[in-house]
């Protein structure tokens, strides 16, 4: 299994170049520094030429903010370059992340093992909530398919046939990139996950997020917890009827 590393790093953000070259130098793979869409430099005519809306139950309940529409895109970029590449998958890991050499070897390994039969698999910074199934474990780190997938994409191992895969389904985005690899019900998909893996988000010993929220009155701050738990509560709906592989991999859709 051959893998490379993509780091996504947006370019403007200066705080954390010297962490992208790390973790491109401390990863143990061949690979690039990929520069990620910024979403704030496009257009309203751009933007709505990709995001659509409601494109696939459940609804999504939040309008996209620029920042969420160019990390998907910069996913998708590095999807389709995978296709270009003699490399089997690919880690894809964004600049925000450390990596723990003392566990990351171990969960690379479990991933690599197992990633040309699950196709996508979570590196991931949380434990699994809810129903798991149990795939290999190497160490400390295990290696689950949980029903409800977990969010957040600071690092996973992608086959190149899971990117295809994916990329075709998503020319038209109506949700985070994250929230959308967890709709295994829609992609027939199921993401797998490595906890620990020896990631971990240090957004705040950097800079921040490069996804920038603005300020909200008390009530739209109700208003969007409200919208949030509805939407949780379908998700998990959704996840328990998906037909998805319940050990993995990719299923006709």
């Amino acid at each position: 299994m051959k893998l490379c590393v993509f780091v996504l790093h947006l370019i403007r953000a200066t705080g954390r170049r010297d962490n992208a070259h790390s973790l491109l130098d401390t990863c143990g793979l061949p690979g690039d520094i990929w520069p990620a869409v910024d979403g704030s430099t496009m257009s309203s005519t751009e933007l709505s030429a990709i995001v659509g809306a409601q494109l696939f139950a459940p609804t999504y309940p939040f309008g996209l903010k620029s920042g969420e529409v160019g990390c998907f895109l910069s996913h998708r970029q590095i999807w389709a370059e995978m296709q270009m590449r003699d490399a089997d998958a690919a880690l894809i890991i964004e600049d925000d992340a450390a990596i723990d050499l003392a566990i990351f070897p171990a969960a690379l390994r479990l991933a690599s093992a197992n990633i040309a039969d699950l196709g996508y698999i979570q590196l991931q910074t949380r434990p699994p909530q809810g129903a798991t199934q149990v795939i290999d474990t190497s160490g400390a780190c295990q290696l689950t398919v949980p029903r409800l997938a977990g969010l957040r994409t600071t690092a996973q191992v992608v086959s190149r046939d899971a990117a295809a895969h994916l990329l075709k389904l998503s020319d038209r985005m109506d949700r985070p990139v994250d929230t959308f690899v967890q709709s295994h019900w829609h992609t027939g998909l199921r993401p797998a996950m490595i906890h620990p893996s020896g990631i971990s988000d240090i957004a705040d010993q950097l800079d921040g997020s490069t996804i920038q929220s603005g300020r909200k009155s008390p009530m739209e701050k109700l208003t969007r917890e409200i919208q949030r738990g509805i939407y949780r509560n379908a998700i998990q709906r959704h996840s328990r009827h998906s037909t998805a592989p319940e050990q993995g991999g990719l299923a006709d859709v």
